[in-house]
Formats: structure tokens, sequence, C-alpha cells
């Protein structure tokens, strides 16, 4: 009888994380993880305008300074429907208490270890989150019988590969552990998908940048030293190219793949690579200050260029990108300018 009251009790329970304060039923439970990351937040908060709950999940490790992580996570905590988990991924009795507590209709893994030159110098914690994480994801959606899947992987992937790259190329040789990381990541999902039925979308995302970004990333330090009047670095002469995507083009695109998909890899890219140099140049115009640029050698696990093909996801979602470089460059600028008194002491 204690038995058959407990369970009872964690029924209707589950039932009631369904409602929101207004009394409203919430159309989907969907677990993000890596909601203090860049894109992950973006992602959460995308869906929270949808009154989707959200149940966030983020390890808030210092891969980069944990002020801004904790500053994206600030943002989301202001919904009613946003419930947040520090822990990591990695750590399968975690996350299955989690599974327990709600009735889940999907999970959008966005946590991950980024990055090609630090994944060369600690490649291990890059195989172990990317690789290992996704896995006790898929192991816990079985359990629990979750049907949707989605997936954050990379462009890093099509390295040596002719542009622009199809989601169709092969994608056997990865030139850095984190690009490898990755690829394990799609071929376990596919696995699931294959074994369980799990409809399984996998988006490559393409050099995503914009306000509340990466500080390791080009962009975000290019703005940040600028406006410092300190130098830039640029690993090579400066021509290299990158599809750089804005982050609203990539959360909206990413929230499209929760219909039914079966399993699908798809690009999401602005479908327009620019240079470094056009980038600097763009990002000195809405600064109104003079890049103080120094060179340095090109690192053999970087890519040239990058550029994506996006027939599929126009096809398949019905998505483009609507913010173009320099529109994206001028809120990024505008963002930092904001709030210049928080970033001007972040750490990169």
């Amino acid at each position: 009888m204690l038995y058959f009251l407990k369970n009872l009790i964690k029924f209707y329970v589950k039932i009631l994380l369904k409602f929101n304060a207004k009394g409203m039923v919430f159309t989907m439970n969907i677990i993000v993880t890596g909601t203090a990351g860049f894109i992950g937040s973006k992602v959460a908060e995308y869906l929270l305008e949808k009154d989707y709950l959200v149940i966030g999940i983020d390890n808030l490790n210092d891969y980069y300074d944990v002020s801004l992580k904790l500053f994206r996570v600030n943002r989301l905590k202001k919904y009613e429907n946003f419930i947040f988990y520090k822990g990591d991924i990695e750590n399968k009795e975690f996350l299955e208490e989690i599974f327990k507590k709600y009735k889940i209709d999907a999970v959008i893994n966005e946590a991950a270890r980024a990055g090609v030159r630090a994944s060369i110098e600690n490649p291990y914690v890059y195989m172990t989150t990317n690789a290992i994480g996704t896995l006790n994801l898929l192991e816990l959606m079985v359990k629990f019988d979750i049907k949707k899947f989605i997936l954050a992987s990379t462009s890093s992937l099509y390295a040596g590969s002719k542009m622009p790259f199809t989601e169709d190329l092969p994608v056997n040789t990865p030139i850095s552990p984190y690009a490898a990381s990755k690829k394990s990541a799609e071929s376990l999902s596919y696995t699931y998908h294959y074994l369980y039925d799990i409809d399984v979308t996998i988006f490559r995302y393409f050099t995503v940048y914009g306000p509340a970004g990466r500080p390791d990333m080009s962009i975000f330090r290019f703005i940040y030293k600028i406006l410092k009047g300190e130098p830039i670095e640029i690993y090579g002469d400066g021509t290299q190219k990158r599809d750089f995507t804005y982050i609203d083009d990539i959360a909206r695109g990413t929230i499209l793949g929760l219909k039914d998909l079966g399993y699908e890899i798809i690009n999401l890219g602005s479908d327009n690579p620019y240079s470094l140099k056009d980038v600097i140049s763009l990002i000195e115009k809405y600064t109104q200050k003079k890049a103080k640029i120094v060179y340095k050698t090109f690192h053999k696990a970087d890519m040239k260029a990058t550029w994506a093909n996006i027939e599929k996801a126009k096809k398949l979602l019905s998505w483009e990108p609507k913010v173009n470089l320099e529109k994206g460059i001028e809120k990024t600028v505008n963002w930092f300018l904001e709030n210049w008194d928080f970033i001007k002491n972040i750490k990169i």
C-alpha cells in the first residue's frame, strides 16, 4: 500500500510540473544541457519564450570565466518555467535523478567541451564530456522512453573537404581531438536511433558569434581587446575564412529540429564566408577604434576556411539565417558597450 501511494504521489508531481503559475499546460518538458553555455543559454531562452518547461543542466566548469556563465544563467532564472541543476553529464547517477523527476519529452544536448586548440592540450576531458556524456543521455532516454534527441555538433568535422560543405560528405578523418569527440557523439546517436528508434537531429554549427559569446572565440576576443586598446592575435595572415553565424539564427534553427525527422544531420551556417580581416574591419567600424594586430604562425589543427551548404535546413526546417555579418557585429559590439562595466573584468 505504501509503495502504491509513493508512486501515485510521484505521478501527480510529474503532472503538476506540466503546469505553469497561470495554470497553463506546458507544451513540452525539455532537458537542455549546457544551459550556462553560449548556445545552450540562447536555445533555452527561445524555448522558455514559447512556454516550454526547460530543465537546464550545466556543471559551470572554469574552461573560461565562470562569471559569464552565471550571467547567462541568471538571465534565464527570471522565467518561471526554468529549472536549473548544477551537475555534469558525465555523472549518470546525477542525470538519472532528473530523468526520474520529470516527464521529459525531448533532450537537447548542448553541453560540450569546445575549442580545437584546447582539445590538443587536454584530449581526455573532450572525450569524456562529448562522447561519454552523450552516451549517458542516450542510455537514460532508452530507460525512460524518451524519443527525441538533438545533438549539437560542429563544422570542424569537415576539415579537408570540398566546399561548400554538404552533410553527405565523409567526415572520417577529424584533425583535432575536439572534432574526433564530436564524431564519436554523432556515431553514438545514430546507433541509438537504429537500435531504439530514437528520433535524432544533429546540427553541425558553423562559427557561432553574438552577444554573451564565448571569450575564447575570435569575435569576442577581437572586440574585447580592441575596446581595451590591446593587440589582437591572428594565427596566419588573416585571409582564412569562416562561415560566421549569428547566435539567434542558430538557436531558432535548433528549436525547429524538435520536429520528427527520423535521423538527420543538418548544417546551420550563414552560407556566406568572410575572412578574419573582414571581421576586424567591421569591428573597427562599430567600435570606432583601430585594431593593433600581431600575426602568429597558422595552427596545424585549424581550418583554412569553412562554408556551409544550408539547402537541407531550408528544405527540412524552412530555416535560413536572418542576421548578416555586419548587422551581427553591430549587435555584438552594442552589447559589449552596454555591458562594458561587467565585460571589462572578464578574464580571457
